[in-house]
């Protein structure tokens, strides 16, 4: 009775192992994907033998974002999707900004650190349009809170709604003016016996924030007036950043106290979470950033480190209705890109092209003839210098989506067919945080899946 028991147990090991078997080879020859069985292929090592490596290079890209770049298959062609921030490599669960990930990361699971993002542009984000969004949005997922940088003075200023700066007494000098220098990069720089008030309308009463003035070389004797406290300047670089108070005040008055320190702005930030700054300049395309030299680049990422750079160009190179031969732009930006490559690197770059713009062409607006050789040429400048690259105008919704916009009701974008408005900025602002968030989620299942 018991030799017929033990038996039926060898008969049924036996049929279970053939069973489990062919269903490993099942498994391997017609690539089928089921984890609970892929986990503990039996011949998975045989049919396979690089998978313990591959398995292996996951691990080492995780833990070191840029091997995760390295050997990658592009594809050019992915400039013209919508909705995705690519570095051209193949593939849905690549992940572009893995640096940016990767702090993401670690401020989701321990709540400490910061991460600074700082994104240039043109009149398209003036007045904190789409960064407003875009911090608000990045904040309440990762914590941080406070407006981030502020210039000492604003023309915009009076339109812009997450924060008030009001100004008077200073000297200007900017990226417009042929002989600056000392310009940071809001492309601006302020001397003399002026006076700001600042507000930060982005706070809640009651919310701590640091209180830093950013300022350039400062000799002996330097100092600033926070709020009626005389507080003595200790910088000797191009680029300095100093802490005036932490406090739960959400405006303060800043007065000068030396004409000769060339003064940058101020920022409001929290201790831990994400900081946005904005850097708007009205009219420009980013080659004004020939001005500003690589050791003054190092020295802002060596003061005020940022983890990802977001350039947001182009509009402006599209006031010729008929302009459809962009090379020239690539020859005189790409230095430029090179340079804050250098300057900001460990950084991710973030290229975003050009947005919709609409001229007259017989009787009736349409998209500018030579918007996708803007966009194509963009793409090209980011895929050669190694940037990553988010289509806006695809995004936005390609052809005529600015007259489109426009038409709405009600309307996302002014009648200038040129620049969204403040509800066109928000959703465009939504749309690329949902491409950051994708990337960001790629990351962490990667993670999740090496583990």
């Amino acid at each position: 009775m018991n030799a017929n028991r033990n038996w039926r147990v060898v008969v049924l090991l036996t049929l279970c192992f053939v069973i489990y078997f062919l269903t490993s080879i099942a498994i391997s020859v017609l690539d089928i994907h089921w984890k609970p069985l892929q986990n503990v292929n039996l011949i998975s090592e045989v049919i396979n033998p690089d998978q313990i490596k591959d398995g292996n290079r996951s691990q080492d890209s995780l833990a070191n974002p840029k091997l995760q770049q390295a050997n990658r298959e592009k594809d050019f062609e992915l400039y013209q999707k919508a909705d995705l921030i690519t570095d051209f490599s193949k593939g849905d669960s690549l992940i572009a900004l893995p640096h940016l990930a990767e702090k993401l990361s670690q401020l989701k699971k321990t709540g400490k650190g910061k991460i600074r993002i700082a994104y240039f542009g043109d009149s398209m984000i003036e007045g904190d349009l789409l960064t407003r969004t875009l911090r608000k949005l990045l904040q309440q997922e990762f914590g941080g809170s406070g407006v981030g940088f502020l210039p000492i003075q604003s023309k915009v200023a009076p339109v812009r709604e997450s924060a008030e700066i009001k100004a008077s007494g200073w000297k200007t000098v900017n990226f417009m003016d042929k002989s600056a220098h000392n310009m940071y990069i809001s492309g601006f720089s302020f001397t003399g016996p002026g006076s700001t008030h600042f507000t930060d309308k982005t706070l809640q009463k009651g919310i701590t924030t640091n209180k830093y003035f950013i300022f350039g070389h400062a000799s002996g004797g330097a100092a600033i007036n926070y709020d009626g406290s005389n507080i003595p300047l200790n910088g000797a670089g191009a680029v300095n950043r100093q802490l005036m108070a932490k406090d739960t005040l959400q405006s303060y008055t800043l007065r000068s106290g030396n004409s000769q320190v060339p003064y940058y702005g101020v920022s409001f930030e929290s201790d831990n979470g994400v900081i946005v700054d904005n850097f708007s300049f009205r009219g420009i395309t980013g080659v004004e950033f020939k001005k500003i030299d690589e050791d003054f680049l190092k020295a802002v990422q060596q003061q005020n480190k940022y983890d990802l750079i977001v350039m947001q160009y182009g509009v402006n190179l599209l006031f010729r209705p008929d302009d459809t031969d962009y090379s020239y732009y690539a020859k005189i930006m790409t230095p430029n890109l090179v340079k804050f490559k250098s300057a900001f690197s460990g950084s991710d770059i973030l290229m975003v092209s050009t947005a919709d713009r609409a001229f007259r062409y017989n009787g009736e607006y349409q998209s500018a003839k030579g918007i996708h050789q803007l966009v194509q040429t963009q793409a090209q400048m980011a895929f050669d210098n190694g940037l990553c690259f988010f289509n806006l105008f695809k995004t936005m919704g390609g052809d005529n989506s600015i007259v489109q916009w426009a038409s709405a009701d009600p309307p996302l974008a002014n009648k200038d067919y040129v620049h969204p408005n403040g509800k066109g900025a928000d959703i465009l602002a939504e749309k690329l945080y949902r491409a950051m968030m994708k990337d960001y989620h790629n990351y962490t299942s990667k993670k999740r899946t090496v583990q």
